[in-house]
């Protein structure tokens, strides 16, 4: 069957797209916000793992009336406006940033943030560290779902775990989440793992939401 010079077309536009990765940065002065301003002018898709606390009282009257003033230089992206309720964005880890780009943008994106941090790269020092995209995607979903009693730990901590078997959640805010089952603190947890960088333990979920996770 003839392809159409429309389908033609678009296989084509698709093959010249640049592959994008997850990419980690470290960030000097805890200003991964700053960071996020900074690549989201340069085009880049970002993350930052977060907790969110209320603003209330003389607090959130002061804000709300910076982020109502869109020319006054202070707006800072570390507010979240949802309806009339506004949250402060805490980083769960000051100076860790993740940025989504084609390999071939982080020339430009090491030029642009020097001095204010660098890309991590492999033990060789020539490529920078790729973040596989399903390890990133389980990571940002846990960290975004609204869970609560969320816990996170550097990568190194995860050593005095015991690992236990990989499981995949089947029903609730986690659903679709893969990670391992480990004891900590006496209670079982989903732990879910950006390997070499940093870790997020969920409370505990009810066995009958698990089931073994598939190779």
């Amino acid at each position: 069957m003839a392809i159409s010079s429309e389908k033609r077309t678009f296989a084509k536009a698709m093959e010249q797209q640049p592959e994008l990765h997850w990419y980690a940065l470290k960030v000097f002065y805890n200003k991964v916000f700053e960071m996020e301003a900074l690549t989201d002018s340069m085009g880049l898709e970002s993350f930052i793992p977060v907790r969110r606390e209320q603003v209330k009282g003389d607090e959130h009257l002061r804000v709300a009336k910076r982020l109502a003033t869109p020319d006054d230089r202070r707006l800072d992206n570390q507010f979240q406006k949802v309806g009339p309720v506004i949250y402060k964005r805490i980083p769960v880890v000051n100076s860790l940033f993740f940025v989504h780009a084609p390999e071939e943008r982080i020339p430009e994106l090491e030029h642009a943030i020097q001095g204010q941090g660098f890309v991590y790269r492999m033990t060789d020092h020539q490529r920078p560290s790729v973040i596989p995209d399903k390890e990133m995607g389980i990571f940002k979903l846990v960290c975004t779902s609204g869970a609560e009693g969320l816990e996170f730990f550097a990568d190194e901590d995860m050593t005095r775990y015991k690992q236990g078997d990989r499981v995949r959640v089947l029903e609730g805010p986690l659903k679709g989440a893969e990670g391992y089952i480990r004891r900590i603190r006496k209670d079982r947890r989903l732990l879910v793992a950006i390997e070499g960088f940093i870790a997020v333990a969920t409370s505990f979920i009810p066995p009958q939401f698990l089931a073994k996770a598939e190779d």
